[in-house]
């Protein structure tokens, strides 16, 4: 096979690559849902304490629905809002705190700004301490 019979292939399996990344984006990736809706937050702070809030919005990511009840403040950086105190409570970096992010129990892969909710979602943040938690 010669040269330009190799590059030719390699770049038309890439572009068959790319395609199917971005298939798998819009046909996987949550959609935003309009409309009002009422989601749970448990906050669960560094002392083991719990804090239900219910938020009633029409907001479709986690991010304006936590804004709305000023339940979360941070740093941005271009993924978005990296968060550092919930209800009142900050994490130090130096001891290796950080808030966790669970949607039923489950670890959310996304942050704030991405995570899409739906009417009756249950969220817990969670106070953590060592990156291995």
């Amino acid at each position: 096979m010669t040269k330009t019979k190799k590059i030719v292939l390699a770049l038309a399996a890439l572009v068959i690559l790319i395609g199917a990344f971005y298939a798998c984006k819009v046909l996987f990736i949550d959609k935003p849902i309009e409309g009002q809706k009422q989601i749970t937050v448990t906050v669960i702070h560094g002392d083991g304490t719990q804090k239900e809030v219910k938020i009633k919005t029409d907001e479709e990511y986690l991010r304006g629905a936590l804004d709305q009840k000023k339940l979360v403040a941070g740093t941005e950086d271009e993924y978005g809002l990296f968060i550092k105190t919930v209800d009142g409570e900050t994490v130090d970096d130096s001891k290796k705190q950080w808030w966790c992010i669970t949607k039923g129990g489950e670890m959310v892969m996304t942050g704030v700004d991405s995570t899409v909710i739906a009417d009756g979602d249950k969220f817990e943040l969670t106070f953590k301490t060592g990156y291995d938690s």
